[in-house]
């Protein structure tokens, strides 16, 4: 994706998804859905008014359309801001496409509706895919997509130069006491505003996304994920409330402000922050500002970097009438070929080691190769559970609490009982 704003827009997209479909999703099955007795079958996204992502879908669907004679695929575009509730609305008339665009952490939520239908038959298509990029419930696949992006740490060589800042790498990422330096060193050096900008004027999926891996990173988490049941004593436990504690600290100390400016990259670029945490989008603005500019690893806070996993993704609902047809055309476009497209014209990581070598910069060696790297290295899938979209708006409003200077021990209680209780109600989404 080609700016802050671009990737901002697709996280907030998860919450109001899901938020409806747990009202909704426990109708199952059953209806009809775009298609007709000619073979056409109609086609989803959420790319209208995004021009790089949208032609190269387009250029899939054509291909696709004009390599056979047996099925027709019609590309249908929406604003990002009213897709997911065009899809909750047509999920309620059962009149959904065959073939739909879905944000990666909503599809668990989605294959839990009876949205989604299992991808029978493409475990060798997609072996070689980044985990991140495929999407699973229940130990069956329900779809996958063509790019991931990796959350990064973003510096001029200059200014860690000039601060005695030691430079990151993959094998020795910053620990949690050099950071602290880092930020102690810019800070005295009086030429920043704030240190960092860790991007917290953003809203929606923005925050579980960018902030959980810090939690994780302390050895927390946003639920127990060996049951998927409870979020007691990974939300509320001692490495989470010193999560907490650290995470209030650098507001507090004045190293990243309590809300960020709107466009952070633009703010790091203006020399207002000597450190952004964001992330691979921010690649291609940040070198044209700099020829020295730094994409580094996120912080070693005790168990290792952590970086959030999963992007939008494609898969067949339920009540595709022609699974014939939607089976082939995801099939097709999940070559190599059509990876490389995409994340070419979007500036992502492509999935699959072949796309990789395709897509100037993203082969080995190559100046984003880095990116793909920590992806393989350090990424973690949000919650795979029906119940993440709750879990992931109860974490967001208690993040935010915590950074206004609420009580880290009892916020995180409170979070733990609510995402619990929802758990519960909904039978654990068995």
């Amino acid at each position: 994706m080609k700016s802050s704003t671009r990737r901002r827009l697709t996280f907030g997209a998860a919450v109001v998804t899901a938020t409806t479909l747990l009202l909704t999703g426990c109708a199952k099955g059953g209806g009809t859905s775009s298609s007709s007795e000619d073979g056409t079958i109609t086609l989803w996204t959420h790319n209208a008014g995004n021009a790089g992502e949208l032609g190269a879908i387009q250029t899939i669907v054509d291909d696709f359309n004009a390599s056979q004679s047996d099925y027709e695929v019609d590309l249908q575009a929406f604003p990002q801001d009213s897709y997911n509730q065009s899809v909750t609305a047509a999920a309620a008339a059962k009149k959904l496409p065959c073939i739909m665009d879905i944000d990666g952490p909503n599809v668990p939520n989605w294959a839990w509706a009876g949205y989604l239908a299992p991808l029978e038959g493409m475990d060798e298509e997609l072996s070689d895919y980044l985990p991140t990029t495929v999407g699973k419930y229940d130990d069956e696949i329900y779809s996958y997509g063509f790019y991931d992006v990796s959350l990064v740490m973003v510096s001029r060589q200059s200014i860690l130069d000039e601060n005695g800042i030691r430079t990151p790498t993959i094998d020795q990422p910053w620990t949690k006491d050099e950071f602290a330096d880092a930020l102690a060193k810019l800070k005295a050096s009086g030429k920043y505003e704030y240190p960092a900008d860790f991007a917290t004027g953003l809203t929606g999926e923005w925050w579980p996304y960018a902030y959980s891996p810090f939690l994780q990173s302390f050895g927390g988490d946003l639920i127990d994920r060996d049951d998927y049941k409870s979020a007691d004593g990974v939300l509320n436990g001692p490495e989470a409330v010193e999560w907490a504690t650290w995470f209030r600290g650098l507001a507090a100390n004045g190293d990243i402000a309590l809300k960020s400016g709107s466009d952070p990259a633009q703010d790091f670029a203006n020399g207002k922050t000597g450190i952004l945490y964001s992330g691979s989008w921010t690649a291609v603005p940040l070198r044209k500002a700099f020829d020295d500019t730094v994409f580094l690893p996120t912080v070693d806070l005790g168990q290792g970097p952590k970086i959030g996993g999963g992007s939008w993704q494609w898969g067949m609902s339920a009540t595709c009438e022609n699974t014939e047809a939607a089976s082939a055309y995801l099939k097709f476009a999940a070559q190599d070929e059509y990876v490389a497209k995409v994340a070419t014209d979007t500036n992502n990581i492509p999935t699959t080691p072949g796309a990789a070598a395709e897509v100037p910069g993203f082969e080995d060696g190559g100046e984003n190769d880095i990116f793909r790297q920590y992806a393989e290295e350090y990424a973690v899938l949000r919650p795979v559970t029906p119940g993440y979209p709750f879990i992931a708006t109860t974490f967001t409003k208690a993040a935010q609490d915590i950074l206004n200077g609420a009580d880290p021990q009892a916020t995180l209680d409170q979070a733990t009982k609510d995402i619990d209780a929802n758990q519960q109600q909904n039978n654990y989404f068995q």
